[in-house]
């Protein structure tokens, strides 16, 4: 572990896999969308690409069956993709996690929402009482280039009207992970969705959200029940 040498301004959270515990249904989604094209997609393919722009990931996982990705065609799966992730995803906030953001709110900091997701979906995914605690929410179709480009988090940034090293970042993935690293900012991984082994290039590697206050702000206690709604 990296420590975190100054107390930042701003938090900026990845959302999938962070914030809400929706990475099996993304798999899902994408796994049934794709099977009439022949393209069979594991746990991993879909967890070590999350954060990624959508139609970049989509045209890779084409690619490699030999399938051309016309756009189109993107739209098409993708929108189907989107069907089915709205028909069976059931949303579980991890725990503690309306509580952190309203400690860390509290306290001052800044609080940022960068996802590769289009906001679209992030409006659907995220409950209301949660999505508000943001200062600036990031989508896939924010950017220009997604993860792992340090675009999203130097907007985030940006906008938040914070500089690179005053940003902590909390990714669960080697996408976000990078992007958060090139952007200059300090990154706490959480091993929610991926083994340890494939978040060590982050500062900080800890088993779930409920650790990170030790990091940031020892004085926010968030050990609480999932919240569904």
């Amino acid at each position: 572990m990296r420590n975190l040498v100054n107390k930042p301004k701003a938090v900026i959270f990845d959302m999938d896999g962070v914030i809400v515990d929706s990475m099996p249904y993304h798999f899902l989604a994408w796994y049934e969308a794709l099977m009439p094209y022949g393209v069979r997609v594991t746990c991993f393919d879909i967890y070590s690409k999350e954060g990624e722009r959508w139609d970049k990931s989509l045209k890779d996982l084409l690619k490699k069956k030999g399938i051309i990705p016309a756009g189109e065609l993107l739209r098409k799966i993708f929108t189907e993709r989107q069907k089915i992730f709205r028909r069976y995803f059931k949303r579980l906030i991890f725990p503690g996690t309306k509580t952190f953001l309203e400690c860390l709110k509290a306290r001052g900091y800044l609080l940022g929402l960068v996802s590769g997701s289009p906001v679209e979906e992030i409006n659907h995914i995220l409950p209301p009482g949660i999505k508000a605690l943001f200062d600036c929410i990031i989508g896939g179709d924010n950017v220009k280039k997604g993860k792992p480009h340090p675009e999203p988090y130097l907007k985030a940034a940006s906008r938040l009207g914070a500089l690179p090293r005053q940003c902590v970042v909390i990714e669960n993935a080697p996408y976000g992970i990078n992007s958060a690293k090139r952007a200059g900012m300090y990154c706490v991984a959480v091993s929610t969705s991926l083994p340890k082994e494939y978040l060590k290039e982050a500062d900080a590697v800890v088993e779930g959200l409920e650790d990170i206050p030790w990091i940031i702000e020892k004085t926010c206690n968030i050990r609480s029940r999932s919240v569904r709604s």
